[in-house]
């Protein structure tokens, strides 16, 4: 039998609160485990996702992350919230690297601020038109606003800008539609935002079992965020600062910067609510 330690933290919260932000589980060693068993695990906890932390040669560890049901090459608040654990655990300081499927992230911390540096993003045309996404989104062709794009900083989604924050609050996706767009590999994943006030705000959806889900809080989809800023070439640096998560009841802030050098980052707040043991 195998005791396996585990913690939960909340990534990208909203000041102190302890239930603002995403959730997330992080095994604190997953060398013993293959990869039908961390799959499992995570179906059994059940949240977003859930990472594994593994010795590493090219970094100074390795994260595998699973949603319950497949695992993920790159995802925003399990790399901040792994990192986080790193720290906790003494395998590295408040700057290092993590080995993902999609690459090795840089992260580094002040305080429970943790800042991830994403991979350079590549960015391609949507070839259905205005009106299929509107339809998908529950809103007008008028409601779209700038040009949607397929944005992949390490996970492909579909960025679309919407023309007011009543349009992102209204949103409402049609899983049908959103199934048969065409993403170059897995499930379609969209992300809608737009100016609210001096700062962003955003919605994720995915889908899971069959429904689609919304996220509290994505920074995949931020740093895909930053590839669309990239693409459409405003000005750098740019700066942003993020409200998600109002719809899930799960209020979430997350920061964005496109550096003039054309780095991504994405920032938020880690609080660690628990830990435990688990035994197979």
């Amino acid at each position: 039998m195998t005791t396996l330690s585990y913690r939960i933290v909340n990534v990208f919260t909203q000041g102190d609160d302890p239930f603002s932000g995403n959730p997330l589980c992080v095994f604190e060693d997953g060398a013993s485990l293959d990869t039908a068993r961390m799959q499992a695990l995570a179906l059994q906890f059940n949240l977003s996702e859930t990472t594994f932390i593994l010795p590493s040669e090219r970094a100074d560890a390795r994260v595998r992350i699973f949603t319950p049901n497949y695992e993920m090459r790159f995802a925003g608040h399990p790399t901040l919230g792994t990192a986080h654990v790193c720290r906790a655990l003494g395998l590295a300081k408040d700057a290092f690297t993590l080995e993902m499927q999609a690459g090795i992230i840089p992260v580094r911390a002040s305080g429970r601020r943790w800042t991830l540096q994403a991979n350079a993003p590549s960015w391609r045309e949507v070839s259905e038109p205005r009106s299929t996404l509107a339809a998908m989104l529950g809103l007008d062709e008028a409601e779209i606003g700038d040009r949607p794009l397929w944005v992949n900083a390490g996970t492909e989604q579909l960025v679309v800008p919407l023309t007011s924050e009543a349009a992102v609050r209204r949103t409402k996706v049609n899983g049908d539609m959103l199934a048969q767009l065409k993403r170059e590999e897995g499930a379609n994943m969209a992300y809608a935002f737009a100016p609210a006030a001096g700062r962003l705000l955003a919605r994720f959806f995915f889908p899971q079992g069959g429904a689609v889900l919304e996220d509290p809080a994505t920074g995949s989809a931020t740093t895909n965020l930053g590839g669309w800023c990239l693409a459409m070439g405003r000005p750098l640096p740019c700066e942003f600062e993020i409200s998600q998560g109002e719809c899930t009841g799960r209020p979430s802030t997350l920061f964005l910067r496109v550096a003039a050098d054309r780095n991504i980052l994405v920032s938020g707040d880690v609080i660690e609510l628990g830990s435990g043991t688990i035994t197979l």
